[in-house]
């Protein structure tokens, strides 16, 4: 186990940890349609886009309490909001994208001066993976333990050097997570429903985005995690063949950040701060595009995940982590539902013992087994018929500031 959360000491700075979240979106005209205007939050490091000139990305600040995440980001899209509703523009609320009629509508985003090679990088991409794919939006969730606690878990661990332990300790939780990746897809997924012209069938998947059809690359990534040298050089051996352009084209459901700018270089050079979760949906049943129940839920079990003891990431087990990951992303999955019943009461029992504040969150994820309680259901119900209509009119209650849902 990475924690030994039998200790009291160990087990109070577990309680907290510290939380992130990056959410895109797409700008649309008032009739339902991708903007074509420039996107209008150039100079802001908290608001800007990724792939498409069209997209809008929050990039909030890190928080111990889930509660100032979400408060964070209804803070952003008001200021977001505000300056759309000038432009008579909205900001679309799901993660698969409204109508277009073709490739046409998705400008590639546009960076300047020294920033040039980013928007090099994402014409390259649109090459290899084609423009629509750049619609999709998600929600990265970052999350990592406070320095409190792994300085404490080093001490109690004998090992010689904290910057080792620390970056061993990330590894091998990241492979964890990556193994439990489809319960994450499973418990958030929310973007059943699509828009006829994206030429994807609705209400086969409960997450498009985190399908086949989504976001990945040509080949399954096989990682080295046996120390930070051999992850960093495992990606670095797909750039010098070619299959990766630079190590933010590994689409994977996890990953290790440094802090600051995300390259192989800083990685190495200072170490993990934390682990980014890539595979949740941008939820549309409430404004922010996630629920703090579900941030919640991801701190606990990042700890459940700590308690067990390490195992061989093998070829075998991440090709499996993968596909687990898309079996996730398909309606009505029933081997994956009986999968997520008997992970959901290992963890709440875990809670139980551990982390007792944490049983009313295990029983809020319990809840989404019952039949037709799931978001990816509720949004189907609510959305199959009329999806660009009810878009549209919930789009705009949310910015009218209004629930919407």
């Amino acid at each position: 186990m990475l924690l030994d959360l039998s200790n009291s000491h160990i087990n109070r700075l577990a309680r907290t940890a510290e939380f992130g979240v990056e959410r895109e979106s797409l700008r649309l005209t008032s009739d339902g349609r991708l903007a074509q205007t420039k996107h209008p939050f150039d100079g802001k490091p908290y608001i800007t886009r990724d792939f498409c000139e069209n997209q809008v990305e929050m990039i909030g600040g890190v928080f111990t309490d889930p509660d100032e995440v979400n408060l964070q980001l209804g803070n952003l899209l008001d200021e977001i909001d505000s300056k759309l509703i000038g432009n008579n523009e909205l900001l679309w609320a799901f993660s698969n994208p409204p109508r277009f009629d073709s490739e046409d509508e998705i400008p590639i985003a546009e960076f300047y001066g020294s920033q040039r090679d980013k928007s090099e990088y994402r014409h390259y991409l649109a090459e290899k993976y084609g423009k629509t794919k750049m619609l999709f939006s998600g929600i990265h969730l970052n999350i990592s333990f406070t320095e409190s606690l792994l300085q404490a878990a080093f001490e109690e661990s004998g090992e010689a050097v904290y910057t080792k332990f620390k970056n061993d300790f990330y590894l091998r939780l990241a492979k964890r997570l990556t193994q439990y990746a489809w319960l994450a897809v499973f418990l958030t997924a929310a973007s059943p429903v699509a828009d006829a012209s994206l030429k994807i069938k609705s209400n086969v998947y409960s997450s498009i985005r985190c399908s086949e059809h989504g976001y990945w690359n040509d080949f399954t990534p096989i990682l080295d995690y046996s120390n930070l040298k051999k992850y960093v050089g495992s990606i670095g051996r797909y750039i010098l063949k070619d299959k990766l352009k630079a190590a933010s084209e590994l689409y994977y459901p996890v990953r290790l950040k440094p802090r600051g700018a995300n390259s192989l270089e800083m990685l190495y050079q200072n170490g993990v701060n934390h682990l980014e979760l890539r595979v949740l949906d941008v939820n549309p049943l409430t404004r922010t595009g996630i629920f703090t129940e579900d941030i919640r839920f991801f701190h606990l079990i990042l700890l459940w995940l700590c308690s067990l003891t390490d195992f061989d990431f093998d070829e075998e087990t991440q090709r499996k982590a993968i596909a687990d990951v898309k079996a996730a992303a398909v309606f009505g999955n029933t081997e994956i539902k009986r999968r997520a019943k008997k992970a959901l009461e290992e963890i709440k029992s875990f809670a139980g013992q551990y982390f007792p504040n944490y049983l009313n969150t295990v029983e809020y994820q319990l809840n989404k087994l019952i039949d037709g309680n799931s978001y990816a259901e509720i949004v189907s119900r609510k959305f199959s018929e009329d999806y660009m209509a009810k878009g549209l009119a919930l789009a705009r209650a949310y910015q009218r500031g209004e629930s919407g849902v």
